[in-house]
């Protein structure tokens, strides 16, 4: 072999080896991906089982910071906040958290590996859904090795092998965990002033429990459970997920199994390795939240601080669901549909708990911290009840307009109904402040401030979501006073421009007014976190009202372009220095924020799926990637990322409380979905590639289609949807007048 030839070998050796082709669905997700963020919050190498309450990060605020803080032992809020935290040092300098740098780092979604302390000390951990198990090997078992487990408030308790230990998290609210080593210590005691002590236990603020273990010792396991009922309850769960022997093996192969299990729902071929890690990262992601916090058929809530019986239904939380309404619910209703129903009945109990029998708006395991505006727990119970799912339609109904007209509709306020509820209910619109009025209702955020637009557009989404509650239960009375409600959004378009404007309490305009930069930050005193152009397009539920009130398809269409070629106006810099928030851009459009997912399928409504398919391709392509950058924005535990996976697998549902999803351009040529009792839902996507992106003709179980979505019956029923792709749209397919997809009835 000459030297080129050696040279080539080399360079070329690598790549084909990563480019091996993955035999099971986990060995496709990358949960690095997003790790550093385009701007605000960063996506986390998350380990846990689905929607389980043992859930771990690294603990570290970014995958370039050098330091871990100590190894992590359980997540407690969504990308927030921690507790307890686990040191290993073979130094004589002891402290409750010690720092370290890391390195040789490998994540999947059920086990950690990593080597810290200069690559002397390696780490492994794997998880269960309560319940964890740490190995701690030793590069030079000649040192006395020394582990420490913190508590930032609370009591530890040591006895030889065994340790426990709780958190205060709230108020009202502890967690606590009870493990065991396989390794007899040489000393157990409380750290005191850099000492280990003889006592035993001890309780208060920023307490240690050291164990140390003596020269020899190559290797270490701690096993752990967690319990946000009692110490004993943790002891409990870690026996009943992993007995009473020290299986490191058993609980990896354990959690491999239920990923493969869960991830294999979805199953694909065709597309490139990156896009297969691409699709299974995301979908690994809408797993993240909410969290099942039953345990033994009990489980405490924080909503009223009190443990509960689950009565069979197990009891989530930790759901921010103004992210997750628009395609994480509705994701999980097709393909987990009785989870699904847990998490609605979930929400249902949170409301009563809470004594108000509020809908929940920001439901977490410390309570509802009502963050964000409007109440779309009302989208996911609408979307539920027509897609077969068992809900109780009439207490779910009361709870959610209970919460939309006896609560606030002030942004990130759990208070009373005040000055802008009852404005909203004569007029039809939260009245907006002119420069320099002063803000005079106490609910509303000095930071947050009104919303208004934004308000006015979610609220007259979610009324529509109660118009098909009360359908759904048969009360035409109630339908008709909602669906007219649903029309509020009117109240604050401005037919001049064609975007929805800000009106003060006068009902005028507000003058002088940029869709690009008016607003202040994150356009708050007019939209929430984007700005005008992305609310252009917030009417959810009558896209066909939307069309006639732009005067027509074109003009819908021509807006609708210009939206993905505007200007941003100023540098990168200004830009996201006033709005943070809303990154990826296409123009105008952002990939980064949840308000934007459904506009690229708009011009399904408007005669021109060929738009969407070319849309949807260029969103997918641009910004979701495998890399440390491949995510555009916060990814809020399946906000962004069911985006994602819908897309890939060429199809989306613009409208939850419509059982219906409009197709746009699959990444994969034949995609199967599981949807229960053993029926597959059957893509086929012919000589589909980067080119041949745009759908020439379209069959549903063998009859023609011709129009740009199907129903969710048609998918439950298990049916094949073959469509023919080619490089060049046909502009004629699906874009017939009535064929479009459906919208609330107009008035």
């Amino acid at each position: 072999m000459n030297f080129k030839s050696i040279l080539a070998a080399l360079f070329v050796a690598p790549l084909t080896l990563n480019a091996a082709p993955k035999t099971e669905p986990v060995d496709y997700v990358n949960p690095y991906i997003g790790n550093i963020s385009h701007m605000l919050v960063p996506t986390f190498p998350t380990i846990q089982l689905p929607n389980s309450l043992m859930r771990i990060y690294p603990t570290r605020s970014e995958y370039t910071r050098e330091l871990l803080n100590g190894l992590p032992m359980i997540v407690t809020n969504h990308r927030e906040h921690s507790a307890f935290c686990l040191s290993v040092t073979q130094g004589s300098t002891l402290q409750p958290i010690i720092s370290t740098n890391w390195d040789q780092e490998k994540i999947t979604p059920y086990d950690y590996r990593v080597q810290i302390k200069d690559n002397t000390i390696d780490v492994h951990l794997a998880v269960c859904h309560q319940s964890a198990i740490y190995e701690l090997s030793f590069q030079d078992p000649s040192k006395p090795a020394t582990i420490l487990l913190y508590s930032e408030r609370g009591f530890v308790k040591a006895n030889q092998k065994a340790v426990s230990s709780s958190q205060r998290l709230s108020h009202n609210m502890n967690i606590y965990f009870s493990g065991e080593f396989d390794v007899q210590p040489e000393q157990t005691g409380i750290l005191k002033d850099g000492s280990i002590t003889k006592s035993q236990e001890t309780e208060g603020r920023d307490i240690c429990v050291a164990v140390r273990f003596p020269a020899g010792t190559k290797k270490v396991s701690f096993r752990y459970g967690i319990s946000l009922i009692s110490a004993e309850q943790a002891l409990k769960n870690l026996t009943r997920e992993q007995g009473s022997a020290f299986n490191m093996a058993k609980v990896v192969a354990d959690g491999r199994k239920e990923w493969n299990e869960t991830l294999n729902n979805i199953m694909v071929q065709g597309g490139t390795e990156d896009e297969k890690t691409v699709l299974y990262t995301s979908y690994y992601r809408t797993f993240e939240r909410p969290v099942c916090l039953s345990e033994d058929g009990r489980y405490f809530s924080a909503f009223d601080g009190k443990v509960h019986e689950d009565n069979g239904k197990p009891f989530y939380t930790d759901d921010w669901i103004w992210d997750t309404y628009r395609a994480a619910h509705p994701l999980r209703a097709l393909i987990q549909p009785e989870k699904q129903e847990n998490i609605i009945e979930s929400y249902l109990r949170m409301a009563e708990q809470m004594g108000t029998k509020w809908m929940p708006t920001f439901p977490e395991m410390t309570g509802d911290t009502r963050r964000m505006n409007s109440n779309h727990g009302v989208s996911m119970v609408a979307d539920a009840l027509y897609k077969g799912l068992k809900v109780d339609a009439k207490r779910a109904f009361e709870y959610c307009r209970k919460g939309i007209e006896e609560k606030t509709l002030a942004p990130w306020c759990g208070d009373s109904a005040g000055y802008i509820d009852n404005f909203y209910k004569e007029n039809g619109y939260i009245p907006a402040l002119r420069e320099g009025e002063k803000e005079t209702d106490p609910n509303v955020s000095d930071f947050e401030k009104r919303q208004p637009v934004a308000v006015t557009l979610g609220t007259s989404y979610d009324e529509w979501c109660l118009s098909r509650i009360a359908e759904f239960m048969g009360d035409k009375e109630l339908q008709q006073k909602y669906l007219k409600l649903s029309y509020n959004y009117r109240n604050v378009w401005n037919p001049d421009t064609k975007f929805f404007h800000p009106k003060d309490k006068d009902g005028k305009f507000i003058e002088n007014f940029d869709y690009r930069f008016s607003g202040g930050i994150g356009a708050r005193d007019a939209y929430d976190e984007n700005n005008g152009w992305t609310y252009r397009w917030d009417v959810q539920h009558n896209f066909a009202d939307l069309v006639h009130l732009m005067g027509g398809r074109e003009e819908l269409v021509r807006n609708l372009d210009q939206t993905f070629a505007e200007s941003m106006g100023r540098g990168k810099r200004e830009f996201y220095i006033q709005l943070p928030d809303q990154t990826g851009n296409m123009g105008q459009f952002t990939m980064a924020n949840e308000p934007s997912l459904h506009i690229p399928y708009i011009y399904n409504y408007a005669g021109a799926p060929w738009k969407t398919q070319k849309r949807v391709r260029q969103c997918l392509k641009t910004w979701f990637r495998n890399d440390l950058m491949g995510i555009p924005g916060d990814e809020d535990g399946g906000g962004l990322t069911s985006f994602v996976v819908f897309s890939s697998i060429g199809f989306y549902p613009v409208t939850p409380g419509f059982p219906v999803y409009n197709i746009g351009s699959p990444l994969f040529s034949d995609i199967k979905v599981n949807v229960g009792n053993g029926k597959f839902f059957h893509i086929i996507a012919q000589n589909c590639s980067d080119e041949n992106k745009y759908i020439q003709s379209a069959t549903l179980n063998g009859k023609e289609l011709n129009r740009p979505w199907i129903t969710h019956e048609d998918v439950k029923n298990g049916a094949t949807l073959v469509l023919k792709m080619g490089s060049r749209p046909n502009k004629e397919w699906g874009a017939v007048v009535g064929n479009e997809p459906p919208s609330a009835q107009k008035l």
